[in-house]
């Protein structure tokens, strides 16, 4: 075991704080190679001073193991001030120890197989009300139309609210996400002050459906429902304060990430006209008017695999930040409390010794033959890995399946010619022309 001096004594990584207060923010943000940049220069652990913290930027199975394993011991969740403050202290991003345990345990009542099967006809009504609209529109972009289909599916599921896109709910949350990863300036004018006042108008408004509810016999079937029934081993429930920003966190994590993988998911398959078609067919071989149920989503094997493969590819989420509360080592750095710690999706999964030709769309690569993910332990979390996990996965792995076995089955798409299929990548990664497709039915 290390000691305390030989850990003191170890250099810090290499890197570069950048300029006094902003560190490298502006460059963080700005530059989607911001990364691959210092990774060739400094390797796979570096320093930088990113969103007012000095922070440690980690890459690879080996450090992501090392963070994860050490949860609650030398590292504690920590996201960017603007994100903790806009998702509340209520929320289940912000909770650390032994109360997100125990919150976590409540909250993932509503994401237990029985809850889950109860959500498949939702999804699938919205889905198709969907496809309906998009049929008649023809030529459009679809990454929007997307974003409003993911939105008013969890507002739906969670709180009961029909067509949540087209009222001033979808406005207020469409400002409330862009201010969550941004400086954290209360101003009018800021994009964080806006996203503050609106996120003030989402709790007024969840307040509203959570208050009708508790007055109603609470029988409807929808996750708020099972939220205000829930209980902890010791029979507490959520006050309506936490149930507040627990909600909004849920439907952020049931919404803006998934809209990433759902269009990935399009664009990609649009590109690879052979994995339309092996998709095409194993559908057919298990009929096409086979029911959507939980039983029947896992047969459907090949879907599965080109999933994983796009949320390998395209992870919604670049990485995770982490706060080190207690002093440690890590690839023989000096790594000290009170810095952040920032691991990586994306590079993560672009590992050469794990993922042979990583920049190839291969669903292959996750066939039961295959199946490069089981390798190294930690190299492949779209979801984030330990006991911070994100809680949502299954729920966001069943619209994903849904969506994409729909779609396949009575749709065609092409992408429009001549636009610009490079990603932005904060807050998820989305196609900066918001992917114009040419859509129809067969």
């Amino acid at each position: 075991m290390t000691s305390n001096n030989t850990i003191n004594s170890l250099p810090l990584p290499p890197g570069n704080l950048g300029l006094p207060v902003i560190g490298e923010s502006l460059d963080f943000l700005r530059d989607p190679n911001f990364t691959k940049k210092r990774q060739e220069k400094y390797g796979r652990v570096f320093k930088t001073h990113i969103f007012g913290q000095p922070t440690i930027i980690a890459m690879g199975a080996d450090a992501n193991k090392y963070i994860f394993s050490n949860e609650n011991k030398y590292f504690t969740n920590n996201f960017p001030k603007s994100t903790r403050k806009l998702l509340g202290e209520g929320s289940l991003s912000n909770q650390v120890g032994i109360e997100h345990q125990k919150r976590r345990k409540i909250l993932s009542q509503a994401f237990q197989p029985r809850a889950l099967s109860s959500y498949i006809s939702t999804i699938e009504l919205n889905t198709y009300k969907y496809f309906e609209r998009w049929e008649k529109l023809g030529n459009f972009a679809w990454y929007p139309e997307i974003k409003n289909y993911t939105l008013d599916v969890a507002c739906k599921l969670l709180v009961g609210k029909e067509y949540a896109s087209q009222t001033q709910l979808g406005d207020w949350y469409t400002t409330w996400v862009n201010g969550l990863f941004s400086l954290a300036i209360n101003l009018p004018w800021t994009t964080f002050g806006k996203a503050w006042q609106s996120r003030k108008l989402l709790l007024q408004e969840i307040e509203k459906i959570i208050q009708e509810r508790m007055n109603l016999d609470n029988s409807i079937e929808d996750a708020l429902g099972l939220l205000l029934q829930a209980e902890d081993e010791d029979g507490n429930r959520l006050s309506v304060e936490e149930l507040k920003d627990q909600i909004l966190t849920l439907l952020f994590a049931g919404h803006e990430t998934l809209t990433s993988a759902i269009a990935s998911f399009c664009l990609l398959v649009a590109q690879h006209p052979q994995v339309l078609a092996a998709i095409r067919e194993e559908q057919e071989k298990l009929g096409l008017d086979m029911a959507i149920t939980l039983e029947n989503l896992k047969q459907m094997t090949y879907l599965e695999q080109v999933l994983k493969e796009t949320l390998r590819l395209v992870p919604p989420v670049g990485g995770g930040f982490r706060k080190v509360i207690k002093t440690c080592e890590l690839n023989g750095y000096h790594i000290p409390q009170g810095w952040s710690v920032l691991y990586q999706v994306g590079y993560t999964h672009q590992d050469i010794n794990i993922y042979p030709q990583p920049q190839q769309f291969d669903p292959e690569r996750f066939n039961l033959s295959s199946m490069e993910d089981k390798s190294k332990t930690f190299s492949f979390i779209p979801f984030g890995g330990g006991m911070r996990e994100c809680i949502g996965k299954e729920f966001a792995k069943l619209e994903m399946k849904i969506f994409a076995a729909l779609l396949v089955r009575n749709y065609q798409w092409e992408l429009i010619p001549q636009q610009n299929l490079d990603l932005d990548m904060v807050p998820t990664p989305r196609p900066k022309d918001g992917l114009k497709v040419n859509f129809q039915k067969f």
